[in-house]
């Protein structure tokens, strides 16, 4: 028995979500005993098995057919049943993309299981695994046995850090699964593009996010100074963007960006559980509030207890500096 973790790529390029799902494979493969083996589809002739082979897993399962080349659910279902079977996996673990909303679920129920998505927690409970997730736009987590041999669960972006690649490789094995050109009943459409925005705050290593503790427009300057400073994108909680203050596109929340950037400033906000599910995935936090018993204080791994007013012009200062 294993963990399998299922890749998304296309055109040979990984979706970012990928290494989070890998993460949280290798997290519940460890307290269960298990090895942890990555699955990669492609019609074949790529360099992704090999790449992934750096991230620590036992195994790679190139999983190769022409009729992968292009994504169709009935495909995607077809190829991984047939590995599923022979593997005889405990847990199979996804990232929640649109493309694993499409197939995953009937993947689950043609081999009679359910599929637990859009987990943002995942723990071994004796030989059972719970997983958690959240309701009411982060307002309650709610515990869900995954049960069933294999268990399927989809993980939420932002949930867990990426993995690194690390310096052994793991082997990779070839697996080609047995498909008719009749079993791909369905003709797809263009992959489904989410709108562009102008910034993509996954792409940010800093991002400094504001929130209401700025207290009035005119204040704006003062994290801005300091986000250009850091070479780092500005962000915010609901509120500032619900005012008009800074683009939605800028919110970081349950109804905005989920984002992962090395460091996350988090300058008057409060730490409501909306914003925390956005930045949670953040390698290091560093919060600023006047209010010590803030719950942002409770994620941050700084805490600067203190008025904004004060510390973020002098922070601004020492930065600049720095680079001086």
């Amino acid at each position: 028995m294993s963990v399998l973790a299922i890749l998304e790529q296309r055109d040979g390029k990984w979706n970012r979500m990928s290494f989070e799902a890998l993460t949280a494979a290798k997290a519940i493969a460890e307290p269960l005993g298990l090895p942890v083996h990555a699955v990669v589809l492609s019609g074949g002739s790529n360099t992704l098995p090999e790449e992934i082979a750096a991230y620590g897993v036992d195994t790679v399962f190139s999983v190769e057919h022409a009729l992968l080349a292009e994504y169709s659910p009935d495909g995607y279902t077809a190829a991984l049943a047939q590995l599923l079977q022979a593997q005889q996996p405990r847990l199979v673990v996804f990232p929640h993309t649109y493309q694993v909303r499409d197939y995953a679920p009937k993947l689950a129920t043609r081999l009679g299981q359910r599929l637990v998505s859009d987990v943002v927690a995942i723990s071994a409970r004796g030989t059972d695994i719970l997983a958690v997730r959240q309701l009411f736009q982060g307002k309650l987590n709610v515990d869900v046995l995954a049960s069933g041999s294999p268990a399927f669960v989809s993980i939420q972006a932002g949930a867990f850090r990426a993995l690194q690649a690390g310096a052994e490789k793991a082997a990779v094995e070839k697996f080609a699964p047995e498909i008719e050109v009749a079993q791909v009943r369905g003709t797809s459409e263009p992959p489904f593009r989410e709108a562009q925005r102008s910034v993509d705050l996954n792409a940010a290593d800093i991002i400094v996010s504001v929130g209401r503790g700025i207290k009035e427009q005119s204040n704006m300057p003062i994290v801005e100074n300091l986000a250009t400073a850091l070479g780092a994108e500005l962000a915010a909680s609901r509120p500032i963007c619900d005012n008009g203050w800074l683009p939605m596109e800028r919110q970081v929340g349950s109804s905005g960006q989920t984002v992962s950037p090395k460091v996350y400033l988090a300058v008057g906000i409060s730490g409501a559980i909306q914003h925390l599910v956005g930045m949670k995935g953040s390698h290091t936090v560093v919060a600023i509030n006047k209010d010590e018993n803030a719950p942002i204080f409770e994620t941050a791994d700084y805490a600067l207890v203190g008025d904004l007013f004060e510390i973020v012009p002098a922070l601004t200062e020492e930065v600049r500096k720095a680079k001086a």
